[in-house]
This record gives C-alpha cells, sequence and structure tokens, in this order.
C-alpha cells in the first residue's frame, strides 16, 4: 500500500463508548471502498451517568479523558479528513453544551450533535457500504447505549429510517440496578421495548424486507456470545430468537451480571447486557425476525464513507 494514501477518522460519541475509526480509500474489485487501518475504544458509559436529564461529574470527566486521547492521535489530521459526531447522550443531556465545549477542546476538532434520524442513515451507510451488491430489502436494527436505530433499505437507498430513545445503558440502569436481574425485571423491560417498537413497527412491515441485520456493539456482543456458548441450535449461525432465550436464561440463573460465567463476555460490556438483550428480544417479536446476521461496519463506517464522499464520487466504481 502506498505510503502516501491518505487517512481519514470517524469519531463516534456514543451513549455506551466512544471509538474512534482511521481508514483509508482502497481499490478493491474495481470499487473505491474504505479499509480499516486503526480502531480505538473507550467505554465511557455516558449514558449511565445521568443523574436526572444531565450526566454526572464523573460521566464528563470519563468522556473528556477519551477524547483527549483521541486527540493525540488526531494530532496531524486536517480537518477535512475528521469527523465527529455526537449521539443520543448528548442529545438528550440538558448540560450537552457544557460537554462539548470540553470535548471540541480535547479533541481538536468540532462535534456534531445529529439527530436520530441522522444516525440512523449513516448506520445504514456503513451497513450498505460492505454489502454494495445485496438488492434485497433489509432490516437493520443498531441497538447503541441511548437509543434504537431501525432502518429498511435495499440496496444503498435506506428507504425508512427511525430512531427510537432506548438504548442498552439506559434500560439496564432503569431495569437492571446494580446488574440484578430477575424475570419480572425482564419482562417489563421487554415490554416497555414492544410498546414503543409497536409505534412504528405498522410502517415497517408495509415496507416488509427479507434479510435482517445487527450493527453496533449489542449485535455484535450478543452474536459472539451466542456463538463462544454454544447457544444456536445445529446449522443456525448469526442471532436466533432461540438462542436469545437461553441466554436470558443464563443471566437469570446467575441473578447479577457479576456472577455471569459467559464464554468471551468482556466486563466493560456486563452492566448494558440485560437491557441490550430485552431490546433485542422485543424486537425479533414485534418485527418477527427468525434469525439476523451481525455486522462490523455501522455507524462509524458511515461516517467515513460520508467523509471520503464516495456515494456520489465518479471513482466508488472504476472503469
Amino acid at each position: 500500500m502506498k505510503s502516501d494514501t491518505p487517512l481519514f477518522a470517524a469519531v463516534d460519541l456514543g451513549s455506551n463508548a466512544f471509538r474512534m475509526m482511521i481508514g483509508q480509500p482502497v481499490k478493491r474489485d474495481q470499487r473505491m471502498v474504505i479499509q480499516e487501518v486503526k480502531t480505538l475504544r473507550e467505554p465511557v458509559r455516558l449514558a449511565e451517568g445521568f443523574q436526572g436529564r444531565a450526566l454526572d461529574n464523573l460521566a464528563l470527566e470519563r468522556g473528556w479523558l477519551a477524547l483527549e486521547r483521541f486527540g493525540k492521535r488526531l494530532r496531524h489530521f486536517e480537518a477535512g479528513r475528521v469527523r465527529a459526531v455526537a449521539t443520543s447522550a448528548v442529545r438528550e443531556a440538558e448540560n450537552g453544551g457544557l460537554f462539548l465545549k470540553g470535548a471540541q477542546e480535547r479533541l481538536g476538532f468540532p462535534i456534531d450533535v445529529i439527530s436520530g434520524r441522522e444516525e440512523a442513515k449513516l448506520v445504514y451507510a456503513g451497513v450498505a457500504h460492505t454489502m454494495p451488491d445485496a438488492e434485497i430489502p433489509r432490516l437493520v436494527v443498531d441497538i447503541g447505549g441511548g437509543s434504537t436505530e431501525l432502518i429498511v433499505g435495499q440496496g444503498e437507498r435506506p428507504l425508512l429510517a427511525q430512531s427510537i430513545a432506548i438504548g442498552s445503558g439506559t434500560f439496564s440502569k432503569r431495569y437492571f440496578p446494580g446488574g440484578h436481574i430477575s424475570a419480572l425485571a425482564m419482562q417489563e423491560a421487554e415490554r416497555a421495548a414492544i410498546e414503543r417498537f409497536e409505534k412504528v413497527a405498522q410502517r415497517y412491515r408495509k415496507l416488509g424486507w427479507q434479510q435482517a441485520i445487527g450493527s453496533s456493539g449489542t449485535a455484535r456482543m450478543l452474536a459472539k456470545l451466542i456463538k463462544l456458548n454454544g447457544l444456536n441450535s445445529f446449522g443456525e449461525t448469526g442471532i436466533t430468537y432461540a438462542a436469545l432465550l437461553r441466554l436470558s436464561v443464563c443471566l437469570l440463573e446467575a441473578g447479577n451480571v457479576q456472577q455471569l460465567r459467559l464464554v468471551g463476555l468482556q466486563s466493560q460490556r456486563m452492566s448494558t447486557l440485560p437491557g441490550g438483550l430485552a431490546i433485542m428480544l422485543a424486537a425479533f417479536k414485534v418485527f418477527a425476525i427468525e434469525d439476523m446476521q451481525p455486522s462490523e461496519p455501522g455507524l462509524r463506517m458511515g461516517v467515513l464513507h460520508g467523509l471520503l464522499g464516495l456515494h456520489n464520487s465518479p471513482l466508488r466504481k472504476l472503469a
């Protein structure tokens, strides 16, 4: 690879974690695609830091320290090659302006607070970038820390995009305080998610889809736990409803996330697992999903996709 190939960076200020992806455009199969060079993740847990409707001091400090570390990595990047976006937690926080002021100083670049709908479209762009020839209609479900994005699209075109203010971080804090898990809490969390999904479900069912894709850390975490702990039936892959039920039994038997002994469960993801699982179970029920394939690309890839201008660029398909 040529050493003078330009690098671009996308920074995602998520409600569970802050992530930075550095990528570069490369030619592959007569197309310009984004190749990941480096990805960094900081588990800041903004969604867990709400006191009322404001972020507490510890959450602010965790976020600022993470962005200071990112800023050191981006010190030599030109302004036009970096885009930072903030999502649900910063959108909802009453002291979001205070956080942004300190965040931009430490990162060294402007930070866009994007709407839920723009977030959904960027998620879809990231997923579609790695599946450019898939013309079948697909449903993308992105369960983040503070919001869940639902997108139906075909090829590169999002046909319907919606953001719902329920997430793995906020649900875990509300229904599973201290990491305690009970059947009643799981039922209440799932029921609350079902109620929110049902408000928009009719429009999605009307469009229809043939493939379900799970973007975001929640979907990837669930798929990883299902695979490593043998929770799928023989021949099944990805995320299935039966496997989600088996995983919920594991959580109920443990009684607390600290008592979980699941292969592949990272300590920084323990606290958000119950809420994310409840929301995913609700999505499978409301949208009658039979199975879902996880997707590594998502919001960050979508931001890079837009930053490089690939969507409308004549370089996208090479002669």
